[in-house]
């Protein structure tokens, strides 16, 4: 029987590889999504791979989707949180609504998402958690407090897990990309990208949502069972 993947965030952008490479690899899978339904109901029907729309940063609704999914698909073997948001702002421009919104979407979120599925994995001895941090999680960024800060989290969120379920079978990593060519990246005008991105890129182009994916497909996988975040 083929180990369930639950990707959030999983339609569009590196989700969407996530998605489509572990199904490649011959898991089942199912992706979350939050707002884009034109984009989440293409996805699926091209993929074939059934969606699920909540909001990740609202415990109640995680823990009632959770559910549904055990109950139409089966029980989760394999979490990626990947779901995230920016609304980048300079601190002193940043309102309330600016930092709550990413800090829930891109942090609460792995709170939410683990402690529904990390009891299934320990009663079973065998988990496998990705989640998708960033590289201004490690460096910072200008207009990006809420954003970093939530990433940075994720890894130490990462690392405590990590320990705590590692005798159980489980394994717990992030994965923390520079800047890939997603629509999110995109957005940023292109002199930008040109002048103040690319320059510090040692390989001197973006990154593609399938590298990232790749990695995650290893860390899920059998041979990754050593595998699992530094303290």
């Amino acid at each position: 029987m083929a180990r369930l993947a639950l990707v959030t965030g999983g339609t569009r952008g590196i989700g969407k590889a996530i998605s489509l490479k572990l199904k490649a690899a011959g898991y089942l899978v199912v992706a979350t999504y939050a707002g884009n339904e034109r984009a989440a109901e293409k996805f699926q029907v091209v993929s074939g791979i059934p969606i699920f729309k909540f909001d990740v940063g609202d415990f109640d609704a995680c823990k009632a989707s959770i559910e549904q999914v055990e109950v139409e698909v089966g029980a989760i073997d394999i979490l990626v949180n990947n779901a995230g948001i920016t609304r980048d702002s300079p601190l002193h421009k940043m309102d309330v609504a600016q930092w709550s919104d990413v800090i829930r979407t891109n942090l609460d979120s792995c709170f939410n998402l683990c402690s529904c599925v990390v009891n299934g994995m320990r009663e079973r001895g065998f988990g496998r958690v990705v989640n998708i941090s960033s590289i201004n999680g490690q460096k910072g960024q200008f207009g990006q407090t809420n954003y970093a800060a939530a990433k940075a989290g994720m890894i130490g969120f990462t690392k405590a897990m990590a320990l705590e379920t590692a005798s159980k079978g489980i394994t717990v990593n992030t994965v923390a990309p520079g800047y890939i060519g997603t629509e999110m990246v995109r957005q940023v005008p292109e002199d930008v990208i040109n002048k103040h991105i690319l320059p510090h890129i040692p390989v001197g182009r973006l990154g593609e949502p399938e590298e990232v994916a790749r990695c995650v497909v290893f860390l899920v996988s059998e041979d990754a069972g050593f595998i699992r975040a530094l303290p």
